[in-house]
């Protein structure tokens, strides 16, 4: 499945307001479907690479030898959800660094099922990576 059909596959979800693959060392969206006029998922993405790396440098100082499984942001009305990729010693059919690569997925916080979108987001990483 190419990146654009994983994304869209991300979009189908009950909820889903926008989702991206953004590259955390640069903080460019590589590709994203949704997003309306309160979530600008260009600005967003760019945003949120300092959410990663903030908590990547918390993993290393407190020496926790553990890498991030997702990070959930819970807001009034919406559930951000942070998944970087884990490449499982493989390359990415994006070429780059699959390290550097997370998706970001954005719900509304009433329609949503947060067990599903971990559950399509695991999907949609095992469809981009080789």
């Amino acid at each position: 499945m190419n990146l654009d059909d994983a994304l869209r596959d991300g979009m189908s979800m009950d909820g889903a307001v926008g989702i991206a693959l953004v590259d955390y060392s640069s903080g460019m969206i590589l590709g994203k479907q949704g997003g309306n006029s309160l979530i600008d998922m260009e600005v967003a993405g760019a945003v949120l690479t300092q959410v990663v790396r903030a908590k990547i440098d918390a993993i290393e100082t407190l020496q926790l030898n553990d890498a991030i499984e997702d990070i959930l942001v819970t807001l009034g009305s919406q559930y951000h959800i942070i998944m970087p990729l884990d490449d499982g010693g493989r390359s990415s059919v994006l070429g780059g660094d699959p390290n550097t690569l997370f998706l970001y997925l954005v719900l509304d916080r009433d329609r949503a099922n947060l067990a599903m979108a971990r559950h399509l987001l695991r999907r949609i990483e095992q469809s981009v990576r080789v």
